[in-house]
């Protein structure tokens, strides 16, 4: 087949044959590459037959001839549905979520669409047409917003609401007593402490569930599904009292104590070690538990899961049992019989091993009662906010969430980046995407469950690569990042649903936006009412960093991110020294010149910290960054952002990030351990005084 028909064939199936990259340049993709996407998305074209046969199966997705499961609208404005002759002069009822109808009659030419009236109440809604039904999600014009939070019982708020909040990696923060992961307890008692400094929000690291059979696997960006949550983060004293889990420490052999209280000690994260003696202890509770009076909580928690919890634990369940005899724990080399979750054969497993289903069924209504514990514990602290979940941009393709979610998560594809000034070979992450094509052909079910596990337990979330509502760069598994191809979103629609669930949770939502953005992305976001992300070294005009007064007020404002050196750490060339230590410096660029642009940078973003009032006097030595580090807090405080967040690292002025992209084992990714326990964190005086200084700028108001 020649490659004029497989371009026709990619363009009909959302992929696009040319993109431009991060330097202005204009790129193809090899028609090679296409034909193994296309494959992927379940549309062959190897060759003319298969080609027809593509063809036909996505010109039934577009059915003109029935109603499609789901339709988007907007609140006050018509719903357009697609030319559908049949549905010409036909009367229809439209039955609201809360109650009371809507009918009509469809116009005699439906030739340019279909159009429904205007609905002035958002929800899910159905329409009834003959024998057809749909389901009409009617979302209102933007998602909620951070001057909701407090209009929504208190009247009106003042138009230059600015409020602050903390960003925390949550299994970074140190209690006494966490046997060396931080925990919800942990984030509980964070929260509290926040809200006592004048915080409105704490941004916590995604707490995804991961494998509990793998817990090598721990970076919380590669989580076995998005729908549940990591066990992992458990406090055991929260789950039957401190006496509970010290008999049951002690049950699991003379020096069990002393290895939880040791692990409590290292400044990294000993994630195979402290994960297997925390699900150890937990196994022991839930025995115990279950010897005792389970009561019904647990129960009604396992009733409203439904189907979802239960395939969770299920593959929880195949999984350990695959792993723990040799076999391969990827379900997709799994029998046939175990690759399908409503098969016999998993029944039969399930019903061999409820003990075992149980068990992680008993984790996720734990890992549940404690974070949403630490959201009501921000709440009675009076933060208007809250928690601020984060919502990973994929699951790993052997994971829970792929196995179970099949029909709707492309298999053979991995979401990436192509190649750009960071990451010059582009990226593969090994994650599972959702296929647009099944999105709407199943009313977009699995998407919906995903964001409402992501609201449930707090009042915002971060959506991570929120590029990925446009279009996403995949890649064919065991293809080069370069080999890959951007597949096209039904962005309305989700932005859509995004507000319909971010105003049924009364949740805000912010999207991370670095990176390749499509022109007008950023507006379509603003107008959708999702924050955007403005970090302080990337805003700038040329050489000049913007002031606080010059960043746009439809994001928030912030030092850094997880992937980004931090402030004490960029000042102090830490970055420089990890990135010339494993041969990441950039094309060309040798040690000395990067070490010679940052001096020039450093005295760059000085000026701007002393023009703005936030800095005084010399510029501090490059070994010298506290001074730096209190300018850039009020810095971010002083823009005219609804909501600026200080991740804790730079509250803390610690040099050392989180994460360093572009590695895996030579540098410890998602393993440091705050310096101080919770209990003292913020009340040092150093750290105390950054959070006066957002305190004041945040309450700035405009003349």
């Amino acid at each position: 087949m020649n490659d004029a028909d497989v371009l026709n064939l990619a363009r009909a199936a959302g992929l696009s044959h040319e993109w431009t990259n991060a330097f202005g340049q204009p790129m193809q993709v090899a028609p090679d590459a296409l034909r193994a996407i296309l494959e992927a998305l379940g549309f062959p074209c190897a060759s003319d037959e298969q080609r027809r046969d593509s063809i036909a199966r996505l010109a039934a997705l577009h059915d003109a001839d029935r109603l499609p499961t789901l339709a988007t609208g907007t609140v006050g404005e018509p719903i357009r549905l697609a030319p559908m002759p049949h549905l010409a002069g036909m009367p229809y009822r439209i039955e609201l979520e809360d109650g009371g109808h809507v009918d009509g009659r469809f116009p005699d030419d439906v030739s340019a669409g279909a159009v429904l009236p205007a609905l002035e109440r958002y929800g899910y809604h159905r329409l009834l047409v003959a024998n057809e039904t749909a389901t009409l999600a009617v979302a209102p014009p933007r998602c909620f917003g951070v001057a909701d939070t407090l209009t929504a019982g208190a009247g009106s708020s003042p138009p230059d609401l600015r409020l602050w909040g903390l960003g925390v990696q949550l299994y970074s923060i140190r209690r006494s007593g966490d046997g060396g992961i931080g925990d919800f307890s942990g984030l509980s008692a964070l929260v509290r402490s926040a809200a006592a400094h004048g915080a409105s929000a704490v941004a916590i690291s995604p707490v995804h569930a991961m494998f509990s059979a793998d817990v090598r696997r721990f970076s919380p960006y590669g989580p076995s599904s998005r729908l549940f949550l990591n066990a992992l983060h458990i406090d055991p004293a929260a789950v039957l009292g401190a006496d509970a889990m010290a008999a049951a420490l002690a049950g699991l052999g003379a020096d069990a104590a002393a290895r939880y209280a040791a692990l409590e000690q290292d400044e990294l994260i000993d994630w195979p070690a402290a994960a297997s003696l925390r699900l150890a202890l937990l196994r022991r509770l839930h025995e115990r538990f279950v010897a005792g009076d389970a009561g019904g909580d647990f129960e009604q928690f396992r009733r409203q899961g439904g189907d979802a919890l239960r395939d969770h634990a299920r593959f929880e369940a195949l999984h350990a049992w695959r792993v723990g005899h040799g076999e391969s724990g990827d379900w997709r080399t799994w029998p046939a019989g175990l690759r399908d979750p409503r098969s016999a054969d998993v029944e039969a497993f399930a019903h061999q091993h409820a003990a075992e289903v149980g068990f992680h069924e008993f984790l996720q209504w734990q890992a549940a009662r404690g974070l949403s514990g630490a959201q009501k514990a921000a709440r009675d602290a009076g933060m208007p906010i809250g928690l601020i979940t984060d919502l990973a941009v994929g699951a790993d393709n052997d994971g829970s969430q792929a196995w179970s979610r099949q029909a709707e998560i492309i298999n053979g594809l991995s979401v990436g980046a192509p190649p750009d000034v960071l990451n010059t070979h582009g990226q593969s992450w090994g994650l599972g995407a959702f296929s647009p094509h099944a999105m709407k052909a199943q009313g977009f079910g699995a998407y919906i469950e995903m964001l409402r596990a992501t609201f449930a337990h707090a009042g915002g979330a971060r959506i991570d690569h929120v590029l990925g509502l446009t279009r996403l760069w995949l890649v064919p598994n065991g293809a080069s990042p370069q080999q890959g191809a951007y597949l096209r979103y039904p962005l309305k629609d989700l932005l859509r649903l995004i507000a319909l669930e971010s105003w049924r949770h009364r949740a805000i939502v912010i999207g991370e936006d670095l990176g390749t953005v499509p022109e007008g992305f950023d507006t379509q976001l603003a107008q959708a009412g999702l924050l955007g992300i403005r970090v302080l070294m990337f805003q700038r005009h040329g050489a000049r960093f913007l002031h606080p007064g010059e960043w746009p007020r439809h994001a928030i404002a912030t030092t850094t991110t997880h992937d980004l050196p931090t402030i004490a750490g960029w000042w102090q060339e830490r970055d420089i020294d990890w990135r010339a230590r494993l041969d990441l410096l950039a094309p060309g660029q040798s040690e000395s010149d990067a070490r010679h642009d940052r001096a020039r940078e450093r005295g760059e973003l000085w000026q701007a910290l002393i023009e703005t009032g936030n800095a005084h006097g010399t510029m501090p030595a490059s070994d010298q960054s506290a001074p730096v580090v209190d300018a850039a807090a009020a810095f971010i405080a002083a823009a005219p952002a609804p909501l600026a967040v200080l991740p804790v690292e730079d509250a803390l002025g610690l040099q050392e990030s989180p994460n360093l992209p572009g590695t895996v084992d030579t540098h410890p990714n998602w393993r440091r351990r705050l310096p101080q326990t919770v209990d003292r964190l913020l009340d040092e005086p150093a750290v105390a005084n950054r959070l006066a200084a957002m305190n004041r700028n945040r309450s700035f108001k405009e003349s």
